[in-house]
């Protein structure tokens, strides 16, 4: 019977099944460790001060501006079944390290925005690290039935994470909640090796155990000489800009409405169970289908249709209430179906592309953007300008995003038809 039920709800031949079962896990273990980490850094985000926000993210971009190259060698010089496990246990050591130090209370303050800095490289790296992964397994039209449903494990990750948090946050303490991050991330490590052995197989996920070559220094013109990547980029700047200005927004009437920490965390915590609640069902029943149906420009183009509308709302009640909501429905509709519409634009460049290039996108441009962002916001708010009338002048940022997704998705119909 179970058997039946996951044949309806994944359409797909048996090898990609499995393989699908085991992209389901791995995502759900990655997004489980940082949804365990994310209320605490949005906590500390508030404790190292709201106004040293635009320095954090400037500081997370410079960090990531110097990763790149690195993590570009590492995949120029080592197959996919080896500089995967290596990026995990990095991040695995990190948190060992972060763990004594808030343990042992070695400047708090400090420890809190290196933290931030650290859990915002992480997250990028992680699921980017992961989607590169299943758009070299996976092809356009196994992207398209499966992305969904593999999606989906990521965020009933993202429920399990929140739920740990809320009930161990104030009993435990927030450096304990490490631990539990570093075990989900030790059985991600074992999901890679499983689906690196079911690669391969009849009508499954392709096998490639050559390292990639090329410089570490090519993910910028495979870029610059590519439209269709520069699309994406684009894409992927203007999402960065409206999560940014919301999560300023956010983070500033928090702070004014619950000045106590440990609800502050419960808080964040409750936003992301209540973003996975509404997210798990529509992946699981319906993401696959409606991106197989409309295709990925409707999918991608939902995300910036709730940002016009939540910007709008927001411009005639700049509230807590309606920042909540907003931030809800935008991340229901990032993770539901803008999301996995993104990863598969990527099924139809280069492997290297899909490495590299995809990294540059996802990382680089996106926390380039999270700094220019808050800076913008920060200088506005300088300025004079109130909640408001930022959000107003949002509006047609996100209807020129809402066209850019139309053409992104026609652009990927056109690839994938030309490779079948």
């Amino acid at each position: 019977m179970t058997g039946r039920g996951l044949a309806r709800l994944v359409p797909a031949t048996p090898a990609e099944r499995r393989a699908a079962l085991w992209s389901f896990a791995y995502f759900f273990f990655v997004l489980a460790a940082y949804y365990v980490l994310r209320p605490l850094r949005d906590q500390m985000a508030i404790a190292g001060g709201t106004r040293a926000l635009p320095w954090l993210f400037t500081a997370t971009f410079a960090t990531l501006l110097l990763a790149q190259p690195l993590y570009g060698a590492l995949v120029a010089r080592l197959p996919r079944a080896r500089f995967i496990p290596v990026v995990y246990q990095f991040f695995v050591a990190n948190l060992v390290g972060f763990w004594l130090l808030l343990s042992l209370a070695v400047e708090p303050v400090w420890v809190a925005r290196v933290f931030f800095v650290w859990v915002s490289v992480f997250n990028l790296f992680a699921v980017a690290v992961f989607w590169s992964f299943m758009a070299d397994l996976f092809d356009s039209a196994q992207g398209k039935r499966l992305f969904g449903f593999i999606g989906a494990g990521g965020t009933a990750g993202a429920l399990l994470g929140p739920a740990i948090t809320i009930v161990l946050a104030v009993p435990l303490g927030p450096a304990n909640l490490m631990l539990v991050a570093i075990a989900f991330l030790e059985l991600a490590l074992f999901c890679v090796w499983r689906l690196e052995r079911s690669a391969g197989t009849a009508r499954g996920p392709r096998r490639d155990e050559r390292p990639l070559g090329g410089s570490a220094f090519a993910a910028l013109p495979e870029l610059v000489r590519s439209p269709y990547l520069l699309g994406i980029a684009a894409w992927v700047a203007l999402l960065s800009f409206g999560a940014t200005v919301l999560y300023f927004a956010q983070a500033q009437l928090v702070s004014a409405a619950i000045p106590d920490a440990a609800e502050q965390t419960r808080l964040f915590a409750g936003i992301d169970l209540a973003v996975g609640i509404l997210t798990l069902a529509t992946q699981v029943f319906a993401t696959g289908k409606l991106i197989e149906r409309f295709g990925t420009a409707v999918a991608a183009g939902a995300l910036p249709a709730v940002y016009i509308v939540g910007f709008a709302a927001l411009a005639l009640s700049p509230t807590l209430a309606v920042v909540l909501v907003f931030q809800v429905a935008q991340r229901w509709a990032n993770f539901a179906l803008a999301n996995p519409a993104r990863q598969v634009f990527f099924t139809v460049v280069g492997r290297e592309e899909k490495y590299k290039a995809k990294n540059l996108i996802d990382v680089v441009v996106y926390r380039g953007s999270d700094a220019a962002s808050g800076w913008l916001f920060d200088s506005l708010q300088a300025l004079g300008m109130k909640l408001a009338a930022i959000a107003i002048c949002a509006v047609p940022v996100a209807a020129g995003w809402l066209y850019l997704s139309t053409r992104l998705g026609r652009a990927h119909e056109r690839r994938a038809a030309r490779r079948e």
